[in-house]
């Protein structure tokens, strides 16, 4: 991923995260490491967590959520997504961390 948490890729966007689940509430960033730190009230359970990153993720960046998909890391905290559809700056400045 080249050192930035989000990459030109052919079909639109990859992102790369860190998931926090179980938080007291939803946050997205700051990005550390170079990933985007997303918290995530849901528990780290049978997808849970995953459905409302998706979710929140699809809400910040108006975005269809079927636009977004997990391509690594579905069991891992740290995961990289697809965002079909969107630009890199685009999806920074969505994001609130340009």
């Amino acid at each position: 991923m080249n050192g930035s948490f989000v990459t030109e890729a052919e079909d639109g966007t990859l992102l790369a995260v860190k998931v926090v689940p179980g938080a007291k509430r939803e946050q997205v960033g700051p990005v550390a490491g170079g990933r985007l730190r997303v918290a995530v009230t849901a528990a780290p359970e049978k997808g849970k967590a995953n459905k409302a990153l998706v979710k929140l993720l699809a809400r910040r960046l108006e975005m269809r959520k079927s636009d977004i998909s997990i391509e690594r890391g579905e069991t891992a905290r740290e995961k990289v997504l697809m965002l079909r559809g969107i630009v890199p700056r685009t999806a920074r400045l969505r994001l609130g961390v340009e």
